[in-house]
């Protein structure tokens, strides 16, 4: 099959964390930077493809030549892809979405009232990865990242059969080196045809180069 010409790539992008708010001033999130997802944006660019990018809050400036659109909460980021995704080639999310928020919002600032425990019941996330997955036309590919702990490869590929998604980067986060706020990072690519390609350990913007020239094989 003739390879699909580099600038007609459409990439769509998603990166940094998602907050999920109990009142105006509380909210539940993670230590994701958004350095890996900004960083893939950059590389895409520089592979010639058209690149919108769906943000969380960072701290990270635009890249150049980049579409970019912020949001902050999961839902935000769920409505704003499925927005984007109709009209892209290839969907990357290394967005760290925050997977559970509090069940009941206050418009106000809870007070301290004296009691120690607070319970917060707390209710899923729309999951982007699963929901789009299944609204794909031929020719699209959703590609997703796993932030694992522990049994990272097996974590990986059960939740790219289950999401049905095209490929799935997995890194080890909670080491000082690698994933979360780090410059670095250790990445293993794996796609659904079987595919296995150890991009090792380094740099964020070196690895998203390398993913992005992987990746571009891949689409057709």
């Amino acid at each position: 099959m003739k390879k699909r010409h580099q600038q007609a790539i459409r990439c769509l992008i998603t990166a940094g964390p998602t907050r999920e708010f109990f009142d105006p001033v509380r909210y539940l999130s993670n230590p994701s930077s958004g350095k890996m997802g900004y960083a893939l944006a950059t590389a895409a660019v520089m592979q010639g493809w058209h690149v919108d990018l769906v943000s969380g809050p960072t701290a990270l400036a635009k890249p150049e030549g980049v579409t970019r659109y912020s949001i902050t909460t999961g839902e935000e980021m769920l409505y704003q892809v499925q927005a984007l995704f109709k009209n892209c080639t290839i969907l990357i999310k290394a967005a760290a979405v925050c997977d559970f928020r509090p069940k009941h919002y206050s418009p106000q600032k809870l007070k301290k009232t004296g009691v120690a425990d607070w319970t917060v019941t707390m209710t899923p996330v729309p999951d982007i990865l699963a929901t789009i997955a299944k609204t794909k036309s031929p020719g699209q590919l959703v590609v997703g990242f796993a932030a694992e702990t522990q049994d990272l490869e097996t974590n990986a590929w059960e939740k790219l059969q289950r999401k049905k998604l095209d490929g799935i980067v997995v890194n080890q986060v909670g080491k000082a080196d690698t994933g979360f706020e780090s410059d670095t990072n250790t990445m293993l690519l794996l796609g659904k045809q079987g595919e296995r390609i150890d991009l090792g350990h380094g740099p964020k913007d070196i690895l998203a180069r390398q993913l992005i020239l992987r990746l571009s094989e891949w689409v057709n």
